[in-house]
């Protein structure tokens, strides 16, 4: 059985959805400590947080898990576990590449396993390594947090990462029915998108032992939390970046409601050859050829330059099957139903879930520098 290596809790830089930010932790309890257990744990911190410790913590945790499954010194390479294509010919122990049919499961998902992981989803063998779930924005997809995840398994080479791409997004829009969402349920809102993840991960037989939700993400994961009940099988960590557990509403820059109610509006398909480059990084993302004639639509409404380019990296071929199919572009996602999933994001409130958490449980909330989100003195007064 393999152990579950603790996941850091000190401030880190992260990138989530392609922006990033200068992040800090806030942590909320459901209880206080003891005070003899806050000064363990602040030895504890201290000790960990030093560079020449977490190697060789790092060191000791790959050195036991060579010796019990008898595994090759291997790289820190991440290996991807995709939900389309034929297996790879070319697995090795230290990285591979395998496939599994995903026609059963609630959403389209991969895994990111580090090196020292041997188990996978079509030979099972034994319990499954460490788990976590890494949840995506709205209009994001999976894909977002790809380069994320394989940071994280490169970091803790014996966890693995689920990424899914949530109803309305991705590569799970276009396996719709004609209802509208994933398995008939007409409920496009943040606990139906919960109940999916919860869908892909019975249909895994895995139990989490951490959640990584990033903005819309971020309620996901604690509707998740508030989904599983009162009693916990294992201690489950919850990370939630840059998000509040009540009302959601912003400020300044490019406001999710208002990129959604725009691009409602830009009729699709359009032409796929209007591209041109741009050679720089943005707060979003890498950025290369893109749709030029949408990025002039949305930065001629209002919207920031960054913001319109990482909205072109939402776009794909418009199906062969489709009578336009002439090298057009349209968007990845549903939009309708995007519409109701950020409605209910902005109103659910989940406060009460942290107020009556279940033991074992613990959330640390993630506030991003340069955030577009209002966060209160008195949330983050609630969440210190």
């Amino acid at each position: 059985m393999q152990r579950a290596t603790a996941m850091p809790s000190t401030t880190a830089t992260a990138t989530t959805s392609g922006r990033r930010d200068l992040l800090f932790s806030r942590r909320h309890r459901a209880s206080p400590p003891s005070r003899a257990a806050s000064a363990g744990d602040a030895t504890r911190a201290r000790a960990a947080s030093s560079p020449t410790t977490r190697t060789r913590m790092m060191e000791n945790e790959r050195a036991r898990l060579r010796r019990r499954h008898h595994l090759r010194r291997s790289s820190s390479r991440a290996a991807a576990v995709s939900t389309e294509g034929p297996p790879s010919s070319s697995s090795t122990s230290s990285s591979s590449t395998t496939t599994s049919s995903s026609s059963s499961a609630p959403l389209k998902y991969e895994i990111v396993k580090g090196a020292l992981v041997e188990w996978s989803v079509e030979s099972p063998s034994g319990p499954h390594p460490p788990t976590a779930v890494l949840v995506h924005g709205i209009l994001g997809s999976r894909r977002n947090l790809l380069s994320f995840a394989k940071r994280l398994a490169a970091a803790f080479p014996s966890w693995q990462f689920l990424l899914v791409d949530l109803r309305c997004h991705g590569q799970t829009a276009g396996t719709r029915d004609s209802e509208g969402p994933p398995r008939g349920d007409a409920t496009n809102d943040v606990t139906s998108a919960a109940k999916d993840v919860l869908g892909v991960l019975n249909h895994l037989k895995m139990y989490p032992h951490a959640l990584i939700g990033h903005s819309f993400g971020g309620k996901v994961a604690m509707s998740m939390v508030h989904q599983f009940g009162k009693q916990l099988p294992r201690p489950v960590q919850v990370w939630v970046l840059d998000t509040v557990p009540g009302d959601v509403w912003c400020e300044a820059g490019d406001h999710p409601r208002d990129t959604i109610a725009h691009a409602r509006t830009i009729p699709m398909p359009i032409a796929s050859r209007k591209a041109r480059s741009y050679s720089h990084w943005s707060p979003y993302g890498p950025v290369g050829a893109v749709n030029a004639a949408l990025v002039d639509d949305l930065t001629a409404a209002g919207f920031t330059p960054e913001g319109a380019q990482w909205m072109t990296t939402n776009l794909q071929p418009v199906s062969e099957q489709s009578k336009a199919s002439n090298g057009e572009l349209t968007w990845t996602f549903d939009i309708e139903g995007i519409v109701e999933m950020y409605a209910s994001y902005e109103a659910t409130d989940l406060w009460p879930m942290l107020e009556t958490q279940p033991r074992g449980l613990r959330v640390d909330f993630v506030r991003a520098e340069r955030s577009a989100f209002v966060w209160t003195d008195e949330d983050i007064g609630a969440l210190s």
